[in-house]
């Protein structure tokens, strides 16, 4: 009932403010001639001033006192008073009937066929409630729940991925935190920690990153994103023995078609070595840039410059498709890694900013291209230019 109080006072409000100027009473004209009489009052006064001054001479303050004079008595000869001549107010019938009745009568039909006025009010509280699909309620239910038990870790577990992939990577952090704290470090909390604090650094792996990772891979040996990062340091450090080292034994230990081998094989070839391309991920024909059975075959057979060679023929032939066919997230993706590890980041951030305009910078994909750049040291701020 005070929804439709308040639409009532509302509808009047507007109604009377657009009928008031149609509505008001015809304006009253003067028609005196006093006013020009005091005018000329007011030229004699200045005449006087200037002749004191010495800003007119005696002649001419003689000839022009005389017209000003002759003026005056010529005002002052006519009838005196106001003759009040009142305009007639217009009307508008149609305006303000059309304002009082279509307007209010409009305004009601449209909400009552677009709108929801048999649904009722569910204030905030409720809603947190039961939240049911919405994702930004639920992150505001866990919130409030943290706000009153912030000794809760399970709650803090749930939140610290969901601020990571919303890009809140301070809240992230310290849910990550907050999580090791309260329920005791784990593989899963220390990498995501680690994650977290490289996405806010620009993808620099920081001493703090490198020792969560180093403890997560200490709490399980069998984990290949701890250790993917922990060469990367090495890489990023210019240590690239070291780095090559850590790459191959990651793609040694990493089980046939594992989804990272491809990301690993090219940091294996930036740092000098020679891609372990058998085990790469299994062979799609369909998707654009990958190669076929007959290129994974000729390639164990090669050289390490024909290697290379066919590499960056099959980066340029990915590079080509995707101007062809730009909807492929995971195309580039490849293409912007490929680069990076060929050593071309002007190509690489090319390949980003054409990337970004088939996947907007806004979306979640937009956001892991720009993720996978900064992770591979390439300049993100030149692409969104």
């Amino acid at each position: 009932m005070l929804f439709w109080i308040v639409i009532a006072v509302l509808t009047f409000v507007v109604a009377l403010a657009l009928m008031l100027p149609l509505m008001r009473a015809g304006v009253t004209v003067s028609t005196g001639d006093e006013g020009e009489a005091a005018v000329y009052r007011d030229q004699l006064q200045e005449l006087e001033r200037d002749k004191a001054l010495g800003l007119i001479s005696d002649q001419d303050s003689s000839y022009a006192r005389a017209e000003i004079g002759r003026r005056l008595l010529a005002a002052s000869a006519a009838p005196t008073g106001l003759t009040d001549a009142p305009v007639a107010p217009r009307g508008h019938p149609l305006a303000q009937l059309f304002i009082f009745l279509c307007l209010p009568a409009i305004g009601l039909g449209l909400y009552l066929m677009t709108g929801s006025p048999g649904t009722p009010s569910q204030p905030l509280a409720a809603r947190l409630e039961n939240p049911g699909g919405n994702l930004d309620l639920l992150v505001a239910k866990a919130e409030r729940h943290l706000a009153e038990n912030p000794n809760d870790g399970s709650g803090w577990d749930v939140l610290a991925p969901i601020y990571f992939k919303s890009q809140r990577l301070g809240d992230a952090e310290l849910a990550y935190r907050n999580a090791i704290r309260l329920n005791g470090a784990s593989a899963e909390r220390l990498s995501g920690l680690g994650e977290t604090l490289i996405a806010g650094n620009e993808g620099i792996i920081t001493d703090d990153a490198r020792s969560a990772f180093e403890e997560a891979l200490r709490l399980k040996a069998d984990n290949p994103r701890a250790a993917f990062y922990l060469a990367l340091a090495q890489e990023q450090a210019g240590k690239h023995p070291e780095a090559l080292a850590a790459f191959k034994a990651l793609a040694e230990q990493s089980p046939p078609g594992a989804p990272w081998l491809d990301l690993v094989n090219e940091h294996i070839v930036a740092n000098g070595g020679e891609a372990a391309v058998a085990e790469a991920t299994p062979v799609n024909p369909d998707a654009p840039g990958n190669p076929s059975a007959a290129d994974v075959a000729a390639a164990q057979g090669m050289a390490t410059g024909d290697r290379m060679a066919m590499i960056r023929s099959m980066v340029d032939g990915l590079d080509q498709k995707l101007k062809e066919n730009p909807d492929n997230f995971e195309g580039w993706m490849r293409l912007i890694r490929s680069y990076a590890m060929l050593k071309e980041p002007d190509r690489a951030v090319a390949a980003l900013k054409a990337g970004l305009v088939a996947f907007p910078a806004e979306g979640e994909q937009g956001k892991a291209l720009m993720a996978s750049a900064r992770e591979l040291g390439l300049p993100v701020e030149e692409a969104l230019k």
